[in-house]
């Protein structure tokens, strides 16, 4: 009982006389409770349309502001706060097209860096409103509002009561809200620059007309005043019968009454922003002619606005599979486990082609597969794109939107198509009993929360699902939850540079479309009868209904999607047979010696002369001392054409994995790979008779076969690589190459460049030799010429 007086009576006045000890337990638990849910921003957020006050910017919002402020201070600790907090959020939907006159905000006492503000502002008791005219000085303490109303339409009414009751400076974007005469519509064209005036008839009590004036605050061409059913001359001169009722009048007097749903606020305000002409201030409205010639890249397709379009939805998995995923090299933990929560629920319930429906199940199987705690982007998007190797399935590339084109680029497009992709899984998992009413759900919640490229609209769509979205327990909950929250969104974007003047962001589904979703309270205010709304949402997002207009024929994608495969595996497989010639290039050389060098190497004499390596200033003798006895018997026995083997220690390279070099990159040392071959030679003769052979390092037929495609430097150092190559291994590191006799004379190597350097001193000699002859026998000519003359 203790507890239930503490949640029906306000914190700081009560009419229930109470234990004090039940007193301190009602606050406790509702400081224990409810703080830790909103330690970290209060209430309330800027996503709610409403100023966060704090000591930084209390000055500079609520003193000399050009628009009134209408100021809620709370606790959070507060249990009434928080229950009045809906309300308090509810009221600045409903009055944002007011923003201008009129804005809310709110401050958190119980936050101590604003404690200070609080007590300024003599605040002793939560919830607390104060209201502050426009133009309000430093040293106003605000007007109290006592005893409130705790509804919507009861503080409307009383911020126009205050907005009228200004007695200094009225606010500047704040039309007129007193009655109209009939002397002043008589002149009012010529004093107001306007095409089109609206007029409400009603009664005095009645707040209609003031309403409506101020939902019309953001609009061009159009103004609106309130006229009394006691004005009997403009009654009669309008024909006005019922009370409300709206009359528009324009310029050249034409007279016609406004036809609506219902005689309500919410219709004549629908109804007025969408009349020919009528455009939001700052958004200048699109003609349909200019939108289809100049706004868009592509050309404009005409749809119906009544029907959902199969090309939005594929274009929206294209974008989001393809596209946004793609960002994400790896996929793990959380972000997985949305993915596999978001594929299963395409899998399950997306209304497509079978094509496309095959390619999302093979997909769902591949993933539900994966045991790991992670996955990359590159293998996920090639079962997405291979589907079609196992059977017809494929997801169309590019996207094309038709029901969610806006008039320019920038407008609609992929949001759309997403918001219309969930409202028909949600209608399909209805449709098809899911078993789990929040499956379609929180699927959306999971990958908006980890892979949605708007942040902001992210945590926007995850403040609303912590609000309530555990409260849907059925399926026709999950359908209308879905559908209220993308209303709540329409009207945080309404107005905003985001919202296409072609398509304003409404209050869905339109009283055009479902006049029967609407619906009147006994205080007037406007209702939703959600029976009708769920069986609209569901008529309208049916799988029958969807339209296929526009839709890339599925053979020519499926045959699209093989050639693209085909080419993909053609320049693999080319890519792998670079790689094996390549291999085989590197086996190959150098090339084996043939055995009839080897004997004409055996006929040569033996001379005892310095080690090979002494005359390059290298100790060979103590290398053949370290060199072991059976290394030098496996040496001796190799075979002259098996290539030799290498110690268990050092592996052959391989080629899997690495690059070709370039031709012009190629640099060999030939003298240094020749005095290795030779070296080793010597060290097994060496290990045999402990004679060393001399050997010739120049041949020019080893050194024409070396050379690989490109041409090779040739460098005439040995260094220090010499001596550990050779001396400390018994082994020959490559076969000698194959050679050409008529490269090598009188056992001295020749090398190309060699050959030509001589052949061109020939040449230069000889072409020297032949012009000493022409001059000296041009000049003995001369002489005998002088001689016999007389």
């Amino acid at each position: 009982m203790a507890r239930r007086s503490c949640c029906a009576t306000s914190c700081y006045t009560t009419k229930t006389k109470l234990n004090p000890f039940n007193s301190f337990l009602c606050a406790f638990i509702s400081f224990i409770s409810l703080s830790p849910l909103i330690a970290e921003a209060g209430l309330y957020t800027a996503s709610d349309q409403i100023i966060i006050l704090s000591p930084e910017n209390v000055d500079s919002v609520l003193f000399n502001s050009s628009a009134a402020l209408f100021v809620e201070f709370y606790a959070t600790w507060c249990g009434h706060c928080v229950a009045f907090s809906p309300t308090w959020k509810n009221l600045a939907r409903d009055i944002k097209e007011w923003k201008p006159a009129v804005d809310l905000a709110a401050i958190d006492c119980a936050d101590e860096s604003n404690r200070k503000v609080c007590t300024n502002f003599g605040i002793i008791g939560y919830p607390s409103l104060k209201f502050f005219p426009a133009y309000s000085s430093s040293e106003s303490r605000g007007q109290v509002f006592r005893g409130f109303s705790r509804d919507v339409r009861g503080l409307r009414h009383y911020i126009i009561n205050k907005l009228e009751m200004h007695n200094e400076t009225w606010p500047p974007a704040c039309p007129p809200l007193e009655t109209a005469s009939e002397a002043e519509l008589d002149n009012f064209f010529q004093t107001n620059n306007v095409k089109l005036l609206a007029l409400v008839f009603e009664r005095k009590d009645s707040y209609v007309g003031r309403e409506v004036t101020l939902d019309l605050l953001q609009y061009e061409n159009i103004a609106v005043r309130r006229v009394l059913d006691t004005e009997t001359s403009l009654v009669s001169k309008f024909g006005v019968t019922d009370f409300p009722s709206c009359y528009l009048y324009n310029s050249s007097g034409h007279i016609s009454r406004l036809k609506v749903l219902s005689e309500a606020r919410t219709f004549y305000s629908y109804a007025l922003q969408r009349l020919p002409g009528v455009v939001r201030t700052g958004k200048p409205q699109i003609p349909i002619t200019d939108l289809i010639k100049n706004s868009t890249l592509q050309e404009w397709r005409p749809f119906n606005k009544t029907r959902v379009y199969m090309s939005d939805l594929e274009s929206a998995l294209h974008y989001s599979l393809r596209v946004e995923l793609s960002g994400h090299i790896s996929i793990s933990g959380d972000d997985l486990i949305a993915l596999k929560k978001y594929i299963n629920v395409l899998a399950k319930y997306f209304p497509g082609r079978p094509s496309v429906k095959s390619a999302l199940k093979t997909v769902d199987s591949w993933l539900q597969q994966q045991k790991g705690v992670e996955i990359k982007y590159s293998d996920f998007r090639d079962v997405l794109d291979n589907t079609v190797q196992t059977s017809d399935a494929v997801l169309p590339e590019g996207v094309q939107w038709v029901g969610c084109q806006g008039s320019q680029a920038q407008f609609r497009g992929y949001p759309c198509a997403v918001w219309t992709l969930f409202h028909t899984l949600t209608v399909q998992a209805k449709e098809m009993s899911s078993p789990d009413p929040q499956e379609v759900l929180q699927a959306m919640r999971s990958y908006v929360s980890s892979f949605f490229g708007c942040r902001p609209c992210a945590t926007h769509f995850e403040s609303m699902a912590q609000e309530s979205m555990d409260h849907v327990t059925t399926l026709s909950s999950a359908v209308l939850w879905l559908w209220s929250r993308h209303n709540r969104v329409n009207n945080r974007l309404a107005g905003e540079l985001s919202e296409d003047p072609h398509f304003p962001k409404i209050q869905w589904p339109s009283p055009e479309l479902c006049p029967s979703c609407h619906g009147l309270k006994k205080t007037g205010e406007h209702s939703w009868n959600q029976e009708d709304v769920l069986t609209f949402l569901r008529n309208y997002y049916s799988s029958a209904r969807i339209l296929t207009d526009y839709l890339q024929d599925e053979t020519q994608a499926l045959i699209h999607q093989r050639n693209r495969l085909t080419a993909a595996r053609m320049e693999k497989e080319a890519r792998r047979g670079a790689e094996r010639r390549a291999r085989e290039v590197l086996d190959s050389h150098p090339a084996e010696e043939p055995q009839e060098e080897e004997q004409q190497e055996e006929e040569e004499e033996e001379e005892e002369e310095p080690a090979l390596g002494e005359q390059a200033g290298e100790p060979y003798p103590a290398g053949l001392e370290r060199m072991g006895a059976a290394e030098a018997d496996k040496a001796d026995n190799q075979a002259p054409w098996e290539k030799p083997q290498r110690p268990q220690s050092q592996r052959k390279p391989k080629i899997v994995g690495m690059k070709l070099r370039e031709r012009q990159e190629d640099i060999v040392d030939l003298d240094l790979f020749v005095n290795h071959h030779y070296k080793a030679k010597a060290l097994r003769a060496a290990a045999m008779s402990g004679v060393v052979q001399r050997r010739s390092l120049k041949k020019k037929e080893d050194v024409e076969d070396l050379q690989f495609e490109g041409g090779w430097r040739v460098k005439r150092d040995l260094g220090s690589q010499e001596e550990n190559l050779g001396a400390g291994v018994g082994i020959e590191p490559y076969p000698r190459p194959q050679s050409k006799r008529w490269m090598s004379l009188l056992s001295l190597g020749f090398s190309r460049l060699d050959v030509s350097l001589c052949v061109l001193l020939y040449l230069l000699s000889t072409m020297c030799l032949l012009a000493m002859y022409l001059y000296f026998k041009l000049r003995i000519k001369l002489r005998r010429a002088k001689v016999s003359l007389p």
